[in-house]
């Protein structure tokens, strides 16, 4: 059940490869592109992006070999919600009218979760395992939110566009309570995998209505990439708090370990569902991540666009910057992308001493972990000394 989450991560969870490795590193072609956003050679580019979910194996067609039927709702950039390996869905895609965040799929959850509730109801019926991939277009913008919600935060001395923000994070979080109560009704929560993840880090700026802060999404830094990753499986998993070092490539490979399914050799992420199960520590004490310009340029080149990489080992985290070519939201860039950063984030959660310069051996292993994930080989590393 993911959130509303950017391109890239979307095709991270329904596929569990790095943006690097299924090669969706950005939302949109490169509006430089002769002809600009409406020229041909860009809507071309969209096809050609579309086009490499295909080339992966997905979550819902790994979950066929188990009979599982699946429903596609909310946020999908990868065209009709078949492209992606779902029996039924809401999005048509591009090139049809508001394609691009998934045009009739974005109703679900502000309008309602019938959509849902008749496929539950329609797989219980036959007797059938069922996936739903919900991921309504909340808290995403626009911070509309009902009335009666928004009502709750205002008077509180907050800028209405904080009270906004949290208004809508209330009203998505309300219509995972509607649906989880619906699971519930229907004597279906026990046995019922949910999968909670969230949006990469908002910040909602207190001057402007609809827009975020440096530092937040798009962000290296913990406020842009540090979520919550939540397992319910109440038959088998029980309650307990976690600070193993988990990403969101590990969703795919847990889900299908759970449901039985054999997980492809070519997941770099770890089937967290037996530790859970049997709450032992995860054998894992690094994780890694990328972050890429929010316009794609050379479409089978994903360094072409390389911004960031970052490596968590224990309390430690690095950040290295790169010179990939960026041409949006530059002025929420320049503040993240720079000389190498390396925090302790047990004492510094929030990155606010840099102390590279004084653990320089310490940044070139842990630059060397980076390596060792995989080799940059066209972009430089910015300011490095």
């Amino acid at each position: 059940m993911p959130t509303s989450l950017c391109r890239p991560s979307l095709a991270t969870i329904v596929s569990g490869l790095y943006a690097s490795q299924h090669g969706i590193t950005g939302n949109d072609p490169s509006r430089k592109l002769p002809g600009g956003k409406t020229g041909e050679l860009y809507q071309q580019q969209r096809a050609e992006i579309i086009a490499k979910i295909d080339n992966v194996r997905t979550l819902p067609n790994l979950l066929k070999e188990k009979g599982y039927r699946s429903l596609q709702t909310g946020k999908w950039w990868e065209g009709h919600f078949t492209r992606g390996g779902f029996d039924e869905g809401m999005t048509r895609g591009f090139p049809q009218e508001g394609g691009r965040h998934g045009d009739h799929g974005l109703k679900i959850g502000r309008e309602g979760l019938d959509t849902v509730t008749r496929f539950i109801d329609k797989t219980v019926a036959e007797d059938t395992p069922f996936f739903i991939w919900y991921a309504p277009y909340l808290p995403h913008t626009p911070h509309n939110p009902p009335k009666r919600i928004l009502k709750k935060y205002q008077g509180k001395g907050l800028p209405e566009s904080v009270a906004k923000y949290y208004a809508n994070v209330e009203w998505f979080d309300e219509t995972n309570g509607q649906l989880i109560s619906y699971l519930e009704d229907k004597n279906l929560r026990d046995n019922t995998l949910i999968v909670y993840v969230t949006d990469n880090g908002w910040l909602a700026n207190p001057a402007q209505l609809n827009r975020f802060l440096p530092h937040s999404k798009q962000s290296p830094g913990e406020s842009g990439i540090r979520t919550p990753i939540m397992f319910s499986l109440p038959n088998q998993l029980s309650p307990q708090m976690r600070t193993d070092l988990v990403s969101s490539i590990d969703i795919v490979p847990t889900i299908l370990g759970a449901a039985g399914v054999d997980i492809p050799d070519n997941l770099p992420g770890l089937n967290l569902f037996e530790d859970m199960k049997n709450e032992t520590p995860i054998g894992r004490d690094t994780i890694f991540g990328e972050g890429f310009a929010h316009d794609m340029d050379d479409l089978n080149d994903p360094e072409s666009t390389l911004m960031y990489r970052w490596v968590i080992e224990g309390e430690w985290k690095l950040i290295l910057s790169y010179d990939g070519l960026n041409v949006s939201y530059k002025a929420h860039h320049k503040e993240v992308l720079g000389a190498p950063r390396l925090y302790n984030l047990i004492d510094d959660e929030h990155e606010q001493n840099n102390l590279a310069k004084e653990y320089p051996e310490l940044v070139n292993r842990l630059s060397n972990k980076l390596v060792d994930w995989y080799l940059v080989n066209s972009r430089k590393v910015l300011n490095a000394e």
